[in-house]
């Protein structure tokens, strides 16, 4: 009876332990910045990570949609953010990696405000 109630703790928490993983490992490429300028349309200021949601005109006119991540809400408050710094409306320019499958998600490294205040999640 020990053993399969050490054999169950252990694939429970080998199981619950995988998607932690998988969230900390943002798939982007590292090697490449971009820099997005769009109109904040949503703000999630929540666990795992705040994510803001910008409408961007492409090269082409067309309208996209991006989804720009934070690190966890701590750190950003540490380097100065509060869950009103980015507003519904706000025009502001993200910086940072996409995803190297091509969404149009990206891991956030700093944001210049519509005031021309930049904000750092990092501090660099």
């Amino acid at each position: 009876m020990k053993v399969i109630c050490a054999a169950v703790l252990v694939v429970v928490l080998a199981s619950s332990g995988t998607p932690v993983l998988a969230h900390h490992a943002w798939p982007v490429n590292m090697g490449k910045l971009v820099t997005v300028t769009g109109t904040v349309t949503r703000v999630e200021w929540g666990p795992p990570h705040p994510m803001f949601t910008i409408e961007a005109r492409a090269a082409d006119g067309r309208t996209e949609t991006w989804q720009i991540g934070g690190p966890a809400i701590a750190r950003m408050e540490a380097n100065g953010w509060t869950k009103t710094t980015l507003k519904v409306g706000d025009v502001v320019t993200g910086t940072g990696y996409q995803f190297t499958d091509g969404q149009r998600i990206v891991r956030l490294e700093r944001v210049v405000l519509s005031s021309g205040k930049e904000m750092r999640v990092y501090a660099r």
